[in-house]
């Protein structure tokens, strides 16, 4: 048996003077077969290089135990952390992921997605890019009956379930952190409104404002994107605008990241001159001086919510799409935005 990849069933069985339905109850780990003949099976199938056919599994099984997963980056330290509790949870169900990332293309998202479903997934998990509007490939996927979830960055409202941070209630509670320590001129380097997260983000902030007395300025609100180079050019928008933020609430943290640049590049320090906070945070926050107060976004429990959210619709068809799991924040407190205090204290629970 020269060629390893053809190794079959038949020849395993052959060798071990056993049925092919046995070798392959046996693969299956199948309660039928016992625990010794598994483990020859298992060891002359590595031994003679076996190779198992999974698309012919598929047909045959109408099942491929894979999971297509869609993220819009890759370097980023809230999917990094999320797309390693996904691949834990699925290994341990038997599943594996095949992971594509979009780098915040909505034309590059709809392709994988169609990638995905001619691979013939069992369910997707999605969390949609900065650019996405269309909503057509997702009709396709519900049209096709496959379970799909989004998380973080989700699109409500068409019969998919979701899995997020409560992005309204954090984005309020680190405004309200900011107005705490008496701030009044409180910019927005908002992500795009019709993302959930820009959306969802942008009006906490504006509640908590209003809710504190606070006239709401729309000139120091700038929609943009979520990385670096979108906070970067959002806090040179203000200042050549004329406009001079005591503190900026960022909605991501590399969008904080872009106004640390910035604000260096202009000669103001942070927190002197102006001040930072944002949604999100990273383990390398305690690196940078200052070190950012944030609202932290649990990514391992939404990565961990939403393939088991995905794994139960897979099983239960009849319940998919009804479910939006809303996963609390908690404020971190760095050393950004605690200059200014007046006296009115914060419940640091």
């Amino acid at each position: 048996m020269s060629n390893n990849s053809q190794i079959t069933l038949d020849d395993i069985a052959k060798k071990l003077n056993v049925t092919k339905v046995t070798v392959s109850k046996a693969l299956r780990d199948h309660p039928d077969i016992g625990t010794k003949t598994k483990e020859r099976v298992k060891k002359t199938a590595f031994d003679l290089g076996y190779m198992p056919n999974y698309i012919a599994r598929n047909l045959s099984n109408k099942k491929s135990y894979t999971i297509g997963l869609v993220v819009p980056k890759i370097a980023h330290n809230f999917f990094a952390s999320a797309i390693e509790s996904i691949y834990n949870i699925a290994y341990k169900n038997n599943y594996e992921i095949i992971i594509t990332v979009s780098q915040e293309s909505a034309e590059q998202e709809a392709r994988h997605i169609q990638s995905l479903l001619s691979m013939r997934v069992d369910g997707l998990l999605v969390s949609v890019t900065e650019e996405t509007k269309d909503t057509d490939i997702f009709k396709k996927v519900q049209n096709m009956n496959i379970p799909l979830v989004f998380f973080d960055r989700t699109i409500e409202d068409i019969g998919f379930s979701c899995v997020s941070t409560a992005d309204w209630k954090g984005a309020y509670q680190v405004v309200e952190c900011a107005i705490s320590q008496g701030y009044r001129k409180i910019a927005h380097l908002a992500g795009y409104s019709h993302t959930s997260i820009g959306k969802h983000r942008q009006e906490g902030y504006i509640s908590a404002l209003k809710d504190h007395g606070i006239d709401v300025n729309q000139n120091l609100i700038i929609e943009g994107g979520f990385a670096e180079s979108d906070g970067y050019e959002g806090f040179l928008k203000l200042y050549n605008n004329g406009i001079s933020p005591e503190i900026v609430f960022a909605v991501t943290f590399p969008v904080a990241l872009g106004v640390f640049i910035a604000a260096e590049e202009l000669g103001l320090e942070i927190p002197d001159d102006v001040d930072v906070i944002s949604f999100g945070g990273s383990s390398y926050n305690r690196f940078i001086k200052p070190s950012i107060t944030y609202v932290n976004q649990p990514s391992v429990e939404i990565g961990e919510k939403s393939i088991e959210l995905l794994l139960y619709e897979i099983e239960h068809p009849q319940n998919r799409g009804r479910k939006n799991i809303a996963i609390e924040s908690k404020l971190i407190y760095g050393q950004t935005c605690i200059k200014k205090s007046t006296g009115i204290l914060l419940n640091k629970k």
